[in-house]
């Protein structure tokens, strides 16, 4: 087998390594967990939030991250109307710079990706009747995916805001970027930290600007009460503490 056939025969057992990942992995989308939270539903209060955010709100049509939906590392919307325009109070997607870097590394990769799949079509389609061909049809169904996702990367990315919160002036109340700490009704104590609708996490304590917590917490100080929706029912939670990351050292 010469080089340029033991490359394809590489692309192709990658291509079959990622199809067997993909139907082993359920697909999680950060702001449509098992609550189904979806940004139509929360519009209005999320263009109320972004007035009193400064400007800093997030999206009020995007997929928001409810308090008890998270997402893995990665992991971005991928909804049925993803091909519309942005709906956000100035057409932005609001986002730390952490998560832009995450969404253009996966950028390259899906790029990268589409290029190995071409060449397995293409080395299917060569052999013999397509409908037949297991290879070419699952090579066809994957593009049609990664299309897709590319699609939602470059739309988000050439919409980006991105708003790096070790800059915040106003650090004695709550923007995009701040983390919260707030005590409920029943004694706990709960911290979360408010990001971009893509990099929710409950895991890592990151809840989505668009979510419910959030857009109750927006512009609140020390101190404040402030009543929430969580997934337990409305309760009145008190603002113990914000903190912001420290500045970056210049030059």
């Amino acid at each position: 087998m010469g080089e340029a056939g033991q490359d394809l025969a590489a692309a192709r057992k990658a291509f079959h390594l990622r199809l067997q990942q993909d139907r082993a992995d359920v697909e999680q989308v950060p702001g449509q967990g098992r609550d189904g939270c979806h940004a139509k539903h929360v519009g209005r209060r999320a263009a109320r939030g972004n007035r009193r955010a400064g400007g800093l709100a997030a999206s009020p049509s995007s997929p928001v991250a409810c308090e008890n939906a998270g997402s893995g590392e990665g992991e971005a919307l991928e909804d049925d109307e993803e091909d519309g325009p942005p709906r956000l109070p100035g057409g932005k997607f609001y986002m730390t710079p952490e998560g832009h870097g995450r969404l253009r590394v996966e950028l390259a990769e899906r790029r990268a990706e589409r290029h190995r799949v071409v060449e397995v079509v293409s080395w299917a389609a060569g052999n013999g009747d397509r409908s037949e061909n297991a290879d070419y049809k699952e090579g066809k169904r994957r593009l049609r995916e990664i299309d897709r996702r590319l699609r939602f990367l470059d739309r988000r990315l050439a919409h980006a805001e991105v708003v790096d919160p070790s800059v915040q002036a106003q650090r004695g109340r709550v923007f995009f970027g701040a983390t919260v700490t707030y005590l409920t009704e029943r004694g706990g104590e709960v911290t979360v930290t408010i990001v971009g609708v893509d990099e929710a996490s409950m895991a890592d304590g990151k809840i989505s600007i668009g979510s419910p917590v959030a857009l109750a917490l927006l512009g609140v100080r020390v101190g404040d009460e402030v009543q929430v929706r969580t997934p337990r029912g409305s309760e009145v939670v008190e603002i113990m503490g914000i903190r912001y990351p420290e500045p970056h050292p210049s030059g």
